[in-house]
């Protein structure tokens, strides 16, 4: 018992100094990447580029028009809009086509009615559009995006200059979360603060950082010619986090990617209360680890050990002191997260609780998936077994 105690102990502190490490590297790091809210960003593209954003929508007709009006109210001139309704049931399309009637040549409307065998809808309906958008404009850039999201008229000028001045080929500015009850707020920046331990921000434009690599999908701006050179989203038709692959796939073809923040730049409100973020996760979080359950198990256990253990230590004489450094270290990160996510530091007293929704909701992704054989996404259900092959095809 008494080795066993050691062990523990040394374990503790492990913890502790992986926690005050990350939080010391972000510290560092974050300062490295750029804010567009800055004034020295408030420039016009060098070249003019045109660019054409991509909004794909299946029965969004509560969220289209907001997204739609802000991005007709860009700033920049040489934007297009292409708005895609693929296969809605609702209003969806006819919302589309009213604001695309009042906005001219601004906003076009593609109608998709049919989805083939061996695609998602969304990813067919993103790579239909862009064919489109090549075929019919020839735009520099693309800008792929989501039908919930809200644009700050300078958002795209903005971001288009920085991509043009850092040569990049693929670009993403993260958006900012619209929280509205305690619960998401508790979750969110959570998931926020994790993402700095899967994702080092200030290493994606390092080609040699091959594992951090982002895909956004609420901004997702792409060089035109990168998009085709990587065969765009057709050579990945069955990926449900097509945005999060489409950034690995930037990176490991050693293309340019940057990133910036800018809050309150691009907003989105990510589900309602703590249970549709866990909705949303029990839909996707297993395609995070590619429908391999021994590696979401692995992931649980780190959550379990990083993230609940350090409370559950402060109450135990010999474990308090290790366990009150990961905690302070976790909240100094939840304190520079707030400075790009705008939601308050303090959610970091509700670590473990957050920690323990995120197992749950890992857990339950699994079971359901591995018990219904599948996912249903978007109104159609895809066979786990297509889902598995498509991460082994995965160029």
């Amino acid at each position: 018992m008494h080795v066993l105690h050691r062990i523990l102990i040394v374990a503790a502190w492990l913890v502790a100094c992986a926690w005050l490490y990350k939080l010391l590297e972000a510290a560092r790091g974050l300062k490295r990447v750029p804010n567009l809210l800055e004034p020295d960003y408030d420039v016009s593209p060098q070249g003019n580029p045109s660019a054409m954003v991509i909004v794909p929508a299946r029965n969004e007709a509560a969220n289209v028009s907001a997204c739609l009006e802000s991005l007709v109210k860009q700033d920049y001139a040489n934007l297009r809009v292409l708005a895609v309704d693929d296969r809605s049931t609702d209003a969806t399309g006819a919302i589309m086509q009213a604001i695309a009637d009042a906005n001219g040549a601004r906003l076009e409307v593609l109608r998709i009615t049919e989805l083939p065998a061996n695609w998602l809808g969304k990813t067919h309906a993103m790579a239909e559009a862009a064919r489109a958008a090549m075929e019919m404009h020839n735009p520099d850039y693309l800008l792929f995006t989501d039908a919930d999201i809200l644009f700050r008229p300078d958002a795209i000028r903005r971001s288009l200059a920085l991509a043009v001045f850092t040569q990049a080929d693929h670009f993403v500015l993260l958006p900012t979360a619209l929280v509205k009850t305690i619960g998401e707020g508790m979750l969110l920046t959570y998931l926020q603060v994790m993402s700095l331990w899967a994702v080092r921000w200030w290493r994606v434009d390092d080609p040699k950082a091959k594992r951090d690599a982002i895909g956004v999908g609420a901004f997702n701006l792409m060089l035109a010619i990168a998009y085709r050179q990587l065969g765009g989203f057709d050579a990945a038709p069955m990926e449900i986090l097509e945005d999060v692959e489409m950034g690995r796939r930037v990176k490991r073809a050693g293309l340019r990617q940057r990133i910036a923040t800018g809050p309150g730049m691009v907003c989105v409100h990510w589900a309602a209360g703590a249970g549709g973020i866990v909705s949303g996760m029990t839909k996707n979080i297993f395609a995070v680890f590619r429908f391999r359950s021994a590696l979401l198990l692995a992931g649980a256990v780190w959550i379990a050990v990083f993230c609940i253990a350090p409370a559950c230590l402060i109450a135990l004489p010999g474990f308090r002191l290790a366990g009150l450094v990961a905690w302070a270290s976790a909240a100094g990160l939840y304190a520079l997260s707030a400075r790009t996510s705008r939601i308050s530091g303090m959610y970091a007293l509700t670590l473990p609780v957050a920690a323990a929704v995120v197992v749950y909701s890992m857990l339950r992704s699994m079971s359901v998936t591995i018990v219904r054989g599948g996912v249903k996404w978007r109104g159609t259900f895809y066979r786990l077994s297509e889902l598995r092959d498509q991460t082994k095809r995965a160029p």
